[in-house]
């Protein structure tokens, strides 16, 4: 076997089961913060497709996906993003979710021979941890970025030397971010471009929270768009991944996509062909249609904005939490040790969350993501409500 498999942590939520698997509630409804898996209804339209197309279960699809789901995502990517051009025949490709097309992508980018010494996968910390498990997967190394209050809950980039720069080969970006809910502003975004046009590294940016804002003026600004702001309208250096998880409440559809840099993509097409990935035909026909629709996102905002609305008027006298600036996550700060807490809370008032400790990573003796717990607002209304109402009794509790 692989002998980097053994570089591999449990996954986080492996390490969530054993926490509670000792824990007897005494309550005995259950409510979970502790997953990100969107609750909120999937459109019909797109699951009425599903079971028209079924017929096609019965052919082969193809890697590169079929040329009418391409243009639908180059057409959305391009409203969205405010570009003036993404070509949907080598600058897009539709691929089964984007923990899958991240991973895939780090197998196929990842070059050990290019550089003389070993090169860098630089990621934000805490993470998605399959940016983690990618890179040491490939045999790379990867170098981790606290985020911090004091760096507004994304990475310093200005901190980071630039003997790193020079090493770095991938620089992993996640905006909104997961699970701060930190965004990047176009102008940072342009500071990173210019850094990988001196330096010649790939920006891969996870923008799978894109669509989940606050404020509709002020939408999370893209890759891509700061790309094109900068008059590099071949996206050069970079890559970007985008799901329909949580956009459009589809996350067991399993469909993205990745769109950038036609050569890198060209290149990652061609790593696809032998990985055996490809978009199968029902799916490809449902993730056009939700592409194509804007409603039930709209809809889908408005319902977070309330929930966030709501559960913050709950827990702001108890806890010090703000809104995030995007995503459907809640980055709280913890009084106490941040596994300690999520296992007393389970216990007194069976509400799972996450710990923040468990999605971070220790660097020098210190991980950012420890003293938060993180709260996915993804169920009812009234479930967060309730969880809300539970978790500020316990922050009074543990305040007496």
């Amino acid at each position: 076997m692989n002998s980097d498999l053994q570089l591999l942590q449990p996954y986080p939520f492996e390490k969530l089961a054993k926490l509670f698997s000792s824990v007897e509630p005494k309550i005995a409804e259950r409510i979970s913060f502790g997953i990100g898996e969107p609750q909120h209804p999937a459109p019909n339209f797109a699951l009425e497709e599903l079971q028209q197309r079924a017929n096609l279960y019965n052919k082969y699809p193809s890697t590169k996906g079929p040329i009418w789901l391409r243009e639908a995502i180059a057409h959305w990517a391009s409203q969205r993003f405010a570009l003036n051009q993404l070509c949907p025949d080598s600058q897009v490709l539709p691929v089964n979710g984007t923990r899958e097309a991240i991973f895939s992508f780090v197998q196929a980018a990842y070059d050990k021979s290019k550089r003389a010494a070993k090169p860098l996968v630089l990621s934000p910390n805490p993470f998605y941890q399959i940016y983690e498990g990618a890179t040491l997967l490939a045999g790379g190394e990867i170098k981790l970025l606290p985020c911090t209050a004091q760096t507004g809950m994304q990475p310093d980039y200005q901190a980071v030397p630039d003997q790193v720069w020079q090493q770095t080969q991938i620089l992993f970006i996640c905006s909104p971010n997961n699970p701060t809910g930190a965004v990047l502003s176009l102008e940072q975004l342009q500071q990173l471009l210019q850094l990988a046009n001196k330096h010649d590294f790939i920006i891969a940016s996870d923008e799978c929270y894109s669509e989940i804002y606050q404020n509709e003026q002020q939408r999370p600004v893209g890759l891509l768009q700061a790309a094109a702001s900068l008059g590099w309208h071949d996206y050069r250096h970079c890559i970007v991944f985008h799901s329909l998880s949580k956009r459009s409440n589809l996350p067991g559809l399993r469909s993205g996509f990745v769109a950038g840099d036609a050569r890198i993509m060209q290149a990652f097409l061609q790593y696809r062909t032998y990985h055996g990935c490809a978009m199968p035909l029902p799916v490809a026909h449902a993730s056009q249609l939700a592409w194509q629709d804007e409603n039930h996102v709209q809809n889908n905002r408005e319902l977070y904005r309330l929930k966030f609305e709501q559960v913050l008027q709950v827990l702001s006298p108890v806890y010090p939490c703000s809104k995030p600036d995007a995503s459907f996550y809640l980055w709280l700060p913890t009084p106490i040790d941040d596994q300690a807490f999520a296992q007393q809370l389970l216990a007194e008032y069976n509400l799972a969350v996450l710990p923040g400790s468990y999605l971070g990573r220790d660097v020098e003796g210190f991980n950012p993501g420890s003293g938060y717990v993180r709260l996915a607002l993804v169920a009812t209304l009234d479930e967060c409500l309730a969880g809300a109402e539970r978790l500020a009794q316990f922050g009074r509790q543990l305040t007496c």
